[in-house]
């Protein structure tokens, strides 16, 4: 899953290296933390959030086939 998140995280940014993603898993759920460079936060979270709510949406299909629960954080 954090593969997932990865590939679609590092094809917006411009600056690679800054990327990091931390995964918190509990029982049942999982919090993905995405850290990414302050200029590519606009590039992430997109317009009014639309990139950020459809990278979570992406991100709860996916989990949803784990029987899982997902959320992803956005980090500056």
């Amino acid at each position: 899953m954090k593969e997932i998140l990865e590939t679609i995280i590092l094809n917006l940014v411009d600056n690679k290296e800054a990327v990091e993603i931390n995964e918190v898993e509990g029982e049942k759920s999982i919090v993905f933390e995405v850290k990414v460079a302050d200029g590519d936060m606009g590039k992430v979270i997109g317009k009014q959030g639309r990139l950020a709510k459809s990278i979570r949406t992406v991100m709860k299909a996916v989990a949803s086939k784990e029987q899982k629960r997902v959320s992803v954080e956005f980090i500056g």
